[in-house]
This record gives C-alpha cells, sequence and structure tokens, in this order.
C-alpha cells in the first residue's frame, strides 16, 4: 500500500470518527486519493460516483423502501401486532414477546431497521411500562428484535451485498428467512427467562379459542402474504428482485385501497421519505464505489487474498478472525459503508477458501446487525434511547444478556451451514 492510499485512508477513518456524515467522509478520503496521486486523471472520480449507483439491481432499495414506508400508512401495524398479541399473550414476557414477534412480521414488510425501531419505540414501549416492565428492558427489546428486520427478506443489507458481491439476491432473501427465524425465536426464548425471572406477567391467562386465532388472522393475512409474494415470484420466475420491489409498492397501495386508511397527504409524505432515505442510502453508495475503484487500481484485494491464504491455511479459523474484525468494525462504521468497502475485499477471499457464498453473506450481514446495536456508534441503540428516554448506559447494562445470544447465533450461523443454506438445499 502506497503512501498516498494510506493517507487517503486515515482521514477517511478519522472524518468518520469525528461524525462526519458517512458519504462526506469516503469521498473526502478518496478526493486525498486523487489530489496527491498525479498518475490518476480526477475525472474518473466524478465518473465512479455516478456509475457506482447504477445497477438496475440497485433499483430494488428505492422499491422496497417506499413499500415498507407505504406499509406504515395503510393500518397494516396494529393489525400485525394485535394478531402477534393473540398468538403470544399467553408467554411469559407478554408485551415484550408481541415485541419480538412483530419486528419478525414488519421485516417481511418494511425492510428497515431503524424505521421498524422507531415505530415499535413509540408504540410499544409506553404500553410495556404501564404493564410493569422497566424502561431500560423495553428499550433493548425493541432494539435487539429490530436487528431481525434486515435479516428478513426484503432487507436493504441483502439487495446491496447482492449487487456488490454479484451474488443472487433471491438466494439471499430465501436464506434470510432462517436466519431470521432463528434470531427471533431464541430472543423469545431468552425474553421468556428474564421476564419469569422478574415477575413480567404474560397479558392473559385463559386460553385463547380458535374463533379468536381466526379473528386476528383475518385482518393480518393480506399483509402476511406480501413476504411469499416476493419470494415466490423471484423463486419460479415470474420477476426479478428488482421488479419485487414495484410489485411490492403495488401491493401496499391495493392494501390502502382495501382498509381506506391511505389519504393524499399520507402518499405525499410517503413519498417525500422514500426519497430522503434512499438518497442517504445512494450516497454512501456512490462514495463508497469510488472509494472501491481506488482499493481495486492498488490491487488491494488481491493483495489481500494472496496474503491471507498463505498465512490461514483454516478456513474456520479465518471465519473466526473475520467475525472478531466485523464486530470491531460494526462498534465505529455504520453498516452500509463498511459493506461496500469491505465485501470486494472478503467475499473473494471466502471464495478462495471454498465457503459458501451465501453462508459468508449471511455471517456478513450478521455481524453488521449486531454493529447497529453496539455501543459507541450503534444507530438502534441511538434511535431507541433518544425515543424511549432511556439512558445509553442502563441500556448497555440490561443489554447484556441479548450480547451473548447475538453472538451464540452469531456462531451458528458461522460454522453450521444449515442455519444459513439450509432452506436454499431443501427448496433447491
Amino acid at each position: 500500500m502506497n503512501e498516498v492510499l494510506a493517507l487517503a485512508s486515515i482521514v477517511m477513518l478519522v472524518l468518520l470518527f469525528l461524525k462526519v456524515p458517512v458519504f462526506i467522509s469516503v469521498l473526502g478520503g478518496a478526493a486525498i486519493y486523487f489530489l496527491l496521486n498525479p498518475g490518476v486523471n480526477s475525472v474518473v472520480f466524478a465518473q465512479q460516483s455516478i456509475v457506482g449507483v447504477e445497477s438496475i439491481s440497485l433499483l430494488a432499495i428505492p422499491f422496497f423502501v417506499c413499500a415498507g414506508i407505504m406499509m406504515n400508512y395503510t393500518g397494516v401495524t396494529a393489525r400485525i401486532m394485535n394478531f402477534c398479541e393473540v398468538l403470544t399473550g399467553r408467554m411469559y414476557g407478554g408485551l415484550a414477546q408481541v415485541n419480538v414477534l412483530l419486528s419478525t412480521l414488519m421485516g417481511g414488510l418494511s425492510g428497515s431497521n431503524l424505521a421498524d425501531a422507531a415505530m415499535e419505540a413509540k408504540m410499544l414501549v409506553p404500553e410495556m411500562e404501564k404493564k410493569g416492565f422497566s424502561k431500560e428492558f423495553s428499550t433493548v427489546v425493541t432494539a435487539a428484535s429490530a436487528m431481525i428486520t434486515p435479516l428478513i427478506p426484503p432487507g436493504i443489507s441483502m439487495i446491496l451485498y447482492g449487487c456488490i458481491a454479484n451474488v443472487s439476491i433471491g438466494d439471499l432473501f430465501m436464506s434470510g428467512i432462517t436466519v431470521g427465524l432463528l434470531l427471533c425465536v431464541t430472543m423469545m426464548i431468552l425474553v421468556r427467562f428474564v421476564s419469569k425471572k422478574r415477575g413480567y406477567a404474560p397479558i392473559r391467562t385463559t386460553k385463547v379459542t380458535g374463533a379468536e386465532y381466526v379473528k386476528a388472522f383475518k385482518p393480518a393475512i393480506l399483509p402476511l402474504l406480501l413476504p411469499v409474494i416476493i419470494i415466490g415470484g423471484i423463486r419460479i420466475g415470474v420477476f426479478t428482485a428488482t421488479e419485487a420491489g414495484a410489485v411490492a409498492i403495488i401491493y401496499a397501495m391495493l392494501l390502502g385501497i382495501i382498509y381506506r386508511e391511505m389519504h393524499w397527504a399520507d402518499l405525499k409524505q410517503g413519498f417525500r421519505e422514500t426519497v430522503c432515505t434512499t438518497s442517504s442510502i445512494m450516497l454512501i453508495v456512490s462514495a463508497a464505489s469510488v472509494f472501491s475503484w481506488v482499493l481495486t487500481k492498488e490491487r488491494i484485494p488481491q493483495m489481500l487474498t494472496e496474503w491471507i491464504v498463505s498465512t490461514i491455511d483454516n478456513k474456520y479459523v479465518f471465519l473466526l478472525i473475520v467475525n472478531i474484525f466485523l464486530l470491531i468494525v460494526g462498534m465505529f462504521i455504520e453498516g452500509n459503508a463498511s459493506m461496500i468497502i469491505l465485501v470486494p475485499l472478503l467475499h473473494p477471499i471466502a471464495r478462495e477458501y471454498g465457503i459458501n457464498e451465501i453462508q459468508f453473506a449471511m455471517t456478513y450481514i450478521f455481524n453488521n446487525a449486531i454493529g447497529a446495536l453496539s455501543p459507541p456508534m450503534g444507530t438502534l441503540m441511538f434511535v431507541t434511547c433518544g425515543i424511549t428516554g432511556c439512558k445509553t448506559g442502563k441500556f448497555i447494562r440490561e443489554a447484556v444478556p441479548f450480547y451473548l445470544l447475538l453472538i451464540v447465533n452469531l456462531l451458528l450461523i458461522t460454522y453450521v451451514p444449515v442455519f444459513s443454506t439450509g432452506i436454499l438445499a431443501l427448496f433447491g
């Protein structure tokens, strides 16, 4: 690595640590490289920033972002929450169990962990406190369960990874079902033990009748069909992952008409939120594309691959080192930015070791999800604490059992392929 590239990398990292917006930090580092390297045409800087966002596959991002936002204006959330209450009403933890299950089901609709966390922090945490749950526990459950959202299709992280590493987005969506359900089930088990120990009672003690199940399921059936339509359509070849995003928008609009809860003002506000959210993601993609070009020109991925393969002869040791590295990176750098910079470096190395590309992808995405919950810069932690008023120090102490659970899940996904690729093997 030459001195100019080293300086560019240092500038980028310093700006990130100073909490300068991610896309400005990455562009700043790339700009140093182009300014101090006379052998590189500066026109490439502008070209790569545009080319980086021209992929057809990236169109899936604004489509799915728009569909998720529209779902919030159609009354879908209340219907699914009522369904979750019926399913988990007799479990220890009551509304905490509803919180986890709602994140799992809404993950198949919104694709945004921050939107999910903000919504549940506003809707469920006040109700949990009224039922006797502590503010810290309620906030932690909300933030931790929101981690499930990027793992359940159509998670934005899976779309980005597929575009960067040229991996089937449809296969990532399929794999995400198993990984998301694994985290959902294990988190509900943890919530049950903590709740029983602290005396957090179930919502109800009487048995739910079949008629009550049917009554709760009927209003929720149409929203719950969306992930089935998306995955099914992609797998049987009716539409691509990008086209599935457009289908999701149309479906969300139809639900708004059927439920009669979406108005013109909601529609305009939804489009405004879509533009803002998509713009923030695409600016990061554009900036990281420039920096990725710099790394490729300097042959950093090739040199790193050769060095690691010659140094580490065991793929399991490699996976362990990657996990530790990504957990540390996730504590300081936003997930989408780190993905666009690191995936071009790590994906070829994993392929060189013969690691299944879907298994490695889900391992990487799960690490990113943990990073969103981890101090000092965990976005999920700050979003939920900001809404509920929970102190970050108390949040971190309360979250210790959840961090341990996440590490166990990460090891299962990393070293037990059935949790990441089992559903692909089952359905071909």
